[in-house]
């Protein structure tokens, strides 16, 4: 594995077991296997790390929330298929789904660059969609998707803590995304 992942690895066991201020750069470094000079190679400071890290999970869960969607969808399936996509990939990445979950509520996402803010705006036009059609209530986009994006984290949480089978699993995603869909619409 090159020097960049091992980084970016380290830094994501650490951030999610410390925080971002408990995790020193150089306990990352040490973590990583490489020298601190090597990290600031790769990552100017700390910030940039932290950035980084969410970049190229934003990235990967991204692609797989939007993969099964397809444009003539309806706005009710594209939304379901956007909530199960995220939920089965928060599942099977539950480190990198803690992550994303950190990072929303930390000052750091005022700092999201604006090829990452484009990701939420397939979701935010999906909404806009949805309030455009009348199927979902009218309100700020960007509340909607605040509230689609804690419900997917609290979901998350709750099916991290309750062991469940793969079967009731997915009963649990199809039944919580049908009690926020009804919290929308």
């Amino acid at each position: 594995m090159d020097k960049q992942k091992e980084i970016l690895n380290a830094a994501l066991k650490l951030f999610t077991e410390y925080g971002f201020h408990g995790t020193p750069t150089s306990k990352i470094a040490q973590e990583a296997g490489v020298a601190n000079g090597t990290l600031f190679h790769y990552y100017k400071t700390k910030d940039d790390l932290i950035i980084a890290l969410y970049a190229d999970i934003k990235q990967r869960l991204g692609f797989c929330v939007v993969q099964d969607v397809k444009p003539a969808d309806s706005v009710y399936e594209q939304a379901k298929k956007f909530y199960t996509a995220a939920l089965q990939w928060g599942i099977e990445n539950s480190l990198e789904f803690r992550y994303v979950q950190q990072f929303a509520s930390s000052p750091y996402v005022a700092m999201i660059p604006e090829e990452l803010k484009e990701q939420n705006n397939i979701t935010i036009n999906l909404i806009k969609q949805g309030i455009k059609e009348k199927i979902i209530k009218v309100s700020p986009a960007d509340y909607v998707l605040a509230l689609f994006s804690s419900h997917l984290y609290g979901v998350n949480q709750y099916i991290n803590e309750h062991k469940m089978s793969a079967a009731k699993q997915k009963q649990f995603v199809a039944e919580s995304f049908e009690l926020v869909w009804k919290m929308i619409t």
